[in-house]
């Protein structure tokens, strides 16, 4: 089962994991997610922050007979995590690190006692009792989220303070860091429960627009031990994604981490390390330990692509297309949305 089927690298993997024999069943809360008509089956579920959605997702897994599931959105990480208790492999990193990672002002703090380099980071109520100087202008950005969603850049305190009070967040709610402008670099890190590092692909942001949209892998020494330090000193046990910059003297400074896979898998594994497909063959107990050999110099061009089937396979998950009033914003409870037939549209 693959959640998140209407993000943008979603219908990728859950391709790509068809093709490696796996019968696929996509998950979303919008029944105009794409994904949802690539895979064998689709399903509507709550939000993954609602208490229906892990009822829900319990009883997907049992209708489907779903042996694992690949989570891809943080607001779900911490509820779908239930489903182990159930049989059902999970991929995602140990609860604790996954809790840590989503708490972005809390992580900051763990890495640096950990020696991690990362921003000076603070809270905005803290500011300017406890300020520092950033000569690049500081970041704003909310405690949680996803996406880069709520984030700023400012150049002043005056711009501070005005962005504060626009958040219509709580001070304690958002975090002021240091601005570090050079390279940056979104990371897999390939670990399954036995703590071994088996890969780490750093790739180099070239777009982002919320995801990232162009990339290249690069191999730096420096990002590579600074993500083997995470998993040495935060024990993930499971895959993540770190995001990175290098400061004016090429050090790497963390400053967030994805407790799941990273949306730029499909180029890690164009490169050479397939980690999905790879780690969910490990949890399953069916595949070996995957080898840390990549190419470099591999781009990713993320874009808009086209799939067609016949009506008959685009009808059969019992869902369709809803136009974006008909699209429930809040918990749909433990059964689908209302169906939009085809039929007159």
């Amino acid at each position: 089962m693959v959640t998140t089927a209407g993000s943008a690298p979603t219908p990728g993997i859950i391709l790509h994991l068809r093709s490696r024999g796996y019968r696929v069943i996509a998950t979303d809360v919008d029944p105009a997610a794409p994904g949802l008509y690539l895979a064998d089956r689709g399903h509507l579920v709550p939000p993954g922050d609602s208490e229906a959605f892990l009822p829900r997702m319990r009883a997907l897994c049992a209708e489907e007979g779903a042996v694992a599931v690949v989570p891809l959105v943080d607001e779900e990480l911490l509820r779908v995590g239930g489903l182990a208790e159930d049989g059902v492999a999970v991929l995602l990193p140990l609860p604790g690190f996954v809790a840590a990672c989503l708490d972005k002002y809390r992580l900051m703090r763990e890495l640096d006692a950990a020696g991690i380099g990362v921003p000076r980071t603070r809270l905005a109520s803290e500011w300017p009792a406890d300020a520092f100087e950033a000569d690049r202008g500081l970041v704003v950005k909310p405690r949680t989220g996803r996406g880069s969603r709520g984030v700023r850049i400012v150049h002043s305190v005056g711009d501070l303070a005005r962005v504060v009070a626009e958040s219509g967040r709580p001070a304690d709610e958002l975090i002021v860091q240091e601005r570090i402008a050079g390279p940056e670099f979104t990371v897999s890190v390939v670990v399954w429960r036995d703590g071994a590092v088996q890969a780490v692909v750093p790739k180099e942001v070239v777009l982002k627009q919320g995801v990232t949209k162009y990339a290249v892998t690069r191999r730096d020494e420096a990002v590579i031990a600074a993500c083997r330090a995470v998993q040495e000193s935060l024990r993930a046990d499971g895959p993540f994604n770190v995001q990175l910059c290098l400061d004016g003297a090429g050090v790497p400074r963390v400053f967030e981490i994805n407790p799941r896979f990273s949306s730029t898998s499909a180029l890690t594994t164009a490169a050479g390390v397939d980690e999905v497909a790879g780690l969910v063959e490990q949890a399953l107990g069916t595949g070996p330990r995957l080898a840390d050999r990549w190419s470099e110099g591999v781009a990713m061009v993320r874009r808009w692509t086209d799939e067609f089937m016949d009506e008959a396979r685009f009808t059969s998950h019992g869902i369709s297309p809803a136009p974006a009033s008909a699209v429930p914003s809040r918990d749909p409870g433990p059964v689908s949305a209302p169906v939009v037939p085809l039929a007159g549209r």
